[in-house]
């Protein structure tokens, strides 16, 4: 199940084969979605609804149900404060976005835009609802992000965060998909709507600075004057994403010794090198998607890019190149358990069951509680806004903490904020982040970790997101005595969706993929990269095993 390098992997796309924009957004506009097709309805996974108009999975249809089922749940719940929303540079968000201002406008939802009418990363909104809601209780506002993420270029997103400003629980986005779903099956009938120029035009619809507020509020949460100050070099790319219109005035305001190596914006995202498979992606943890910043490593102290939305951080850096995510993470709560010398010291390290077991091991030695959770960013949220988690991490290069007086900053994953503390890190130790991490390793072992994807269908996914413990008995993994076959956070968390099987020294999860019809393999070891190939022999015949006694093919290697 090794993924195929495809040969077209970090190098330029061929113009032929971009995006055809006009014909997506005819799409978007002209498809009728089918209901009664599962691929056609509405479904909210981790973040929100994706799909892309090609495939009747994103398009006018989609967005005035889920925009419209939003101005009923936020009622029924009593959210009646202003809505605020942003989006991303995919093609299909700016026709989402329209969509949607009408419906919400029509429902006399006060909705803040960008008064630049430019584009919102994620963090930024969540940034916003926070600093709105601070000291209220009535009236609290909420949002909406229009991003698929690091998705490919056709496709298109729609998320919704509650008054806590993170990601909506199951229950909330839950209710959202059945209401959306009730709709497109009446034919949209029950979805209020205006034209677009008159919903523009509305008292309801008002324009908001979000770029000012957010670069002000940032010395609050990192030592900019501290990294000003070293003249650390710093090279930054916003993947033709949402950040493009922020670290211009980031620089400017702190005085950063920085560049931005590119700030073009194009649908196509014909700029960008194709990721493993020869799509294009823009994944910041993919050495080959990030393959521009990577060949000017030696030009900077340190560099990183964004995703889309700007929820996700990728570091370059010159001892090490792009960094592994979770080699990242483990250099970031190292330096800031040390450095927030004002957090409580009762904050504790949270990370996702998948996330790589090094920061078990570092918050052993910080003698920080480990809060580990199932996947997705959602489960942090509490934690981050009482303050109990001083930082909260995945895998998938995500991550928040707090404020430097021990307060929430985001509920949301911020790649701008993590970008920036890669700089700090730098100014302030005078090693860049890799260096760090090495120092780590000396200490507390080299895990070697993999995340590997193989074909599944939605009937496997299913039967992969309910196994139980006792489906999979396993006494042994790779040569070691199984200690753990978990299906649930530790500490009687959440359900993972899927199982993670645990020895001393490496485990594995297997979990359907909620947007792709895969499933996700994550192992590590701390033995050696043979250790780490083992278990993931063993983990593919266990999950193979599975699919047969239910009646399904094993997926192919």
């Amino acid at each position: 199940m090794s993924a195929q390098i495809d040969p077209r992997a970090g190098k330029l796309i061929d113009p032929a084969s971009l995006l055809d924009v006009g014909r997506l957004l005819r799409a978007y506009y002209d498809g009728r979605p089918d209901p009664t097709a599962p691929a056609e309805r509405v479904t909210f996974g981790t973040s929100g609804h994706r799909g892309s108009a090609f495939n009747n999975a994103f398009n006018e249809g989609h967005i005035l149900a889920i925009a419209q089922a939003i101005c009923l749940d936020r009622k029924a719940r009593g959210v009646d404060g202003p809505l605020f929303m942003g989006i991303d540079t995919h093609a299909l968000s700016q026709p989402a976005f329209a969509t949607a201002l009408e419906v919400f406008a029509a429902n006399g939802v006060t909705t803040m835009i960008e008064a630049a009418g430019g584009f919102t990363p994620t963090p930024v909104i969540s940034h916003a609802i926070l600093s709105y809601n601070r000291k209220r209780s009535r009236g609290l506002a909420d949002g909406v992000v229009i991003t698929p993420s690091h998705n490919p270029p056709a496709d298109g997103g729609f998320k919704y965060n509650p008054p806590h400003g993170g990601p909506a629980d199951a229950a909330t986005t839950g209710a959202i998909e059945g209401l959306a779903n009730e709709l497109l099956m009446a034919g949209l009938a029950g979805v209020r709507r205006m034209p677009f120029a008159r919903a523009r035009a509305s008292a309801e619809v008002r324009g908001f600075d979000f770029i000012s507020p957010y670069i002000a509020d940032l010395p609050s949460v990192l030592d900019m004057a501290a990294i000003a100050a070293s003249g650390v070099t710093i090279g930054i790319d916003p993947l033709g994403g949402a950040t493009v219109g922020y670290w211009a005035p980031i620089i400017e305001r702190y005085g950063l010794n920085a560049t931005v190596v590119s700030d073009v914006v194009d649908p196509t995202f014909g700029f960008m090198t194709a990721d493993w498979d020869g799509q294009i992606r823009m994944d910041c943890s993919s050495p080959y998607a990030m393959a521009r910043l990577v060949g000017l490593k030696s030009h900077f102290d340190i560099a990183f890019g964004n995703d889309t939305d700007a929820d996700r951080h990728g570091i370059v850096t010159p001892s090490q190149g792009l960094m592994n995510p979770n080699h990242y993470l483990s250099a970031a709560i190292s330096y800031l358990f040390g450095a927030r010398t004002a957090w409580p010291s009762t904050c504790a390290v949270g990370k996702t069951m998948v996330t790589s077991a090094m920061l078990d091991r570092l918050a052993s030695q910080l003698g920080r509680e480990l809060v580990e959770t199932p996947v997705g960013f959602r489960w942090f949220v509490d934690g981050l806004t009482r303050g109990a988690l001083g930082f909260a991490g995945e895998e998938s290069a995500g991550a928040a903490f707090l404020r430097q007086d021990g307060s929430v900053w985001t509920t949301e994953k911020d790649g701008l904020l993590l970008g920036l503390l890669a700089a700090e890190i730098t100014a302030a130790s005078g090693h860049d982040p890799g260096t760090l991490y090495d120092g780590l390793t000396q200490a507390l072992g080299t895990p070697f970790y993999e995340r590997l994807d193989a074909p599944a269908t939605r009937r496997q996914k299913a039967i992969l997101a309910k196994a139980g413990p006792e489906q999979l008995q396993m006494t042994q993994l790779a040569g070691e005595p199984v200690i753990a076959v978990e299906t649930t956070a530790p500490g009687g968390g959440g359900a993972l969706g899927g199982v993670r099987v645990r020895t001393r020294n490496g485990w594995f999860a297997a979990r359907p993929s909620g947007t792709e019809d895969v499933y996700k393999i994550y192992a590590e070891s701390f033995l050696s990269r043979d250790h780490l190939q083992h278990i993931q022999r063993e983990a593919q015949a266990l999950i193979g095993g599975l699919f047969e006694r239910a009646g399904g093919a094993p997926p192919p290697d």
